[in-house]
């Protein structure tokens, strides 16, 4: 049995590890506020920056279905579309019927939405970078 499942398991926390867990959350709560900042002084909400960004970071497509948007978002599908509905009422994104499958619903940026994404993803890249985040795994990549 390996160290991680016997501590989950057994309880056996040390006071390193709930350091340990207690800096993360911070740091990440205090990634979450910057963000709750410059979204809000960018006129829109971290949930609708969140959807700008899901919809441009499906790997291998520039567009999401509302499935997929939830998904990432971690919400339901229904709370999902009614985000979308805001996005689209704010000229963010626009719906398309599909080219394969005209079922399906693409959601797109338009232009003011991949404006608004790309000046706040690229506060977003500079405050990951550092908090140390990734950084290696965006280097690797590329």
């Amino acid at each position: 049995m390996n160290q991680r499942k016997s501590r989950a398991q057994g309880g056996l926390l040390t006071k390193r590890d709930l350091e340990s867990m207690s800096n993360f959350r911070y740091q990440l709560r205090k990634f979450l506020r910057y963000s709750e900042e410059i979204t809000h002084a960018a006129g829109i909400t971290p949930l609708q920056y969140q959807l700008l960004l899901h919809v441009q970071g499906i790997p291998g497509k520039s567009w999401a279905t509302v499935g997929e948007i939830a998904e990432r978002l971690q919400a339901a599908p229904n709370g999902t579309a009614a985000l979308v509905n805001r996005c689209e009422a704010a000229g963010l994104v626009l719906r398309k019927p599909g080219e394969a499958d005209r079922r399906l619903v693409e959601v797109h940026l338009t232009p003011k939405g991949e404006r608004c994404l790309l000046e706040l993803a690229s506060l977003h890249f500079a405050e990951y970078r550092a908090f140390g985040w990734l950084a290696s795994s965006v280097e690797a990549q590329g």
